[in-house]
């Protein structure tokens, strides 16, 4: 591995080991050894993105100090790995991420739908007690079979 790239090819920088070698010392005592060991399989590549450098210092600061230290060497460097993105669902025909900017009529359409478990495995009596609980939170005559 010879650069690094951090969002895109054009901010590609040469690596440093021991630069990679204090980051992963501040957060624990990992010897220099144990680095190169680890790194020996990415020197094939040209170019390697920060993440998966980042991935491997996780890696070899919870094996060397503890897994609460490695959460936070990666939440120091969660930049790196790209955008989060927001949850979209089909509701009713619409592509929504939350239903926040709904009408009153649409949120009640999507609180009266019927939600269908992804689980088959649900026994018939644990389904029936579901289908009278739905039935009571939305006002519901239900005769039980």
């Amino acid at each position: 591995m010879k650069n690094i790239i951090y969002f895109d090819a054009s901010d590609a920088t040469k690596f440093d080991l021991d630069r990679f070698v204090k980051s992963l010392n501040t957060y624990a005592k990992v010897p220099k050894s144990e680095i190169e060991a680890a790194l020996k399989d990415l020197d094939n590549y040209e170019n390697l993105h920060v993440s998966r450098l980042v991935e491997t210092g996780a890696a070899l600061i919870a094996k060397n100090s503890d897994l609460e230290t490695a959460k936070t060497y990666i939440d120091a460097h969660d930049q790196y790995f790209g955008s989060k993105f927001e949850r979209l669902r089909r509701i009713t025909g619409y592509l929504v991420g939350t239903l926040d900017r709904w009408n009153d009529g649409k949120k009640a359409e999507e609180a009266a739908r019927v939600k269908h478990s992804v689980n088959s495995c649900i026994d018939d009596a644990m389904r029936q007690s579901r289908l009278e609980e739905q039935a009571v939170m939305h006002n519901v005559a239900y005769a039980r079979a």
